[in-house]
């Protein structure tokens, strides 16, 4: 029997979701992956070694059906669950004129909705194994206020949540930790930033949170390129 840790992914096709499953692999823990793209998601599993190793299942985060079904999903197939990353977001452009009404909706309900159901859908399993792992993807725009930023709003609300979430649990050992990304290189932009973070960076920075002695739990990680002074 295999009895590898299992960490749970959302947004996991691109950018910072896929480089913590190829960290994730490597730290030697099995991976389910989350996403609304199916031919990125099974290219990316199938890279981590197929279905020994990683799992890809289709799931739009602001569907409580389809978290409900991840976290169920994850458990059938590897018997356990570790840890959730609750990373699916999406940004707009600044300006309370720019963007539609619709994009808006969207990305509230993906980068907030999105994060309380992935709590919801994995927290009864953590408080009956006793323990776990959520880690929820906030930004420094969680931070500090953007001009003209909704975006800047959602992630204010994720950093809410997870302090929120964190007095809710800790009389239990199921861990809480924020990443708090500064500027990344991802698909996220349509222009890419320059002197900005790798993926990779940020999830190397996951990688240290989950893998802390028991004991110890890391709350929140800021982490900026060298050069960005705000």
């Amino acid at each position: 029997m295999n009895d590898d840790p299992v960490l749970v992914i959302t947004g996991a096709s691109t950018g910072i979701g896929a480089a913590t499953a190829r960290r994730a692999v490597e730290f030697g823990m099995r991976v389910a992956l989350a996403a609304r793209s199916e031919d990125r998601l099974s290219a990316l599993a199938e890279e981590l070694g197929g279905e020994e190793r990683a799992l890809a299942v289709r799931c739009d985060v602001t569907s409580w059906d389809d978290q409900q079904a991840l976290v169920a999903t994850a458990l059938d197939r590897f018997g356990r669950l570790d840890a959730y990353f609750a990373n699916a977001g999406f940004g707009a452009k600044r300006g309370f004129l720019e963007e539609s009404v619709e994009h808006w909706k969207s990305m509230i309900d993906t980068n907030v909705l999105g994060a309380a159901l992935s709590i919801r859908a994995s927290l009864p399993h953590f408080r009956r194994l006793g323990s776990g792992h959520l880690v929820l993807t906030s930004s420094i725009a969680g931070r500090r206020v953007l001009p003209g930023s909704l975006y800047s709003a959602t992630k204010h609300a994720v950093t809410a949540m997870g302090e929120a979430l964190r007095q809710e649990i800790a009389d239990t050992d199921i861990k809480v930790t924020l990443i708090e990304p500064g500027a990344v290189d991802t698909p996220f932009f349509e222009n890419r930033p320059s002197g900005a973070l790798e993926a990779d960076d940020v999830a190397r920075a996951v990688m240290f949170a989950l893998t802390q002695p028991p004991h110890v739990d890391v709350n929140e990680i800021l982490v900026r390129p060298i050069h960005q002074g705000v």
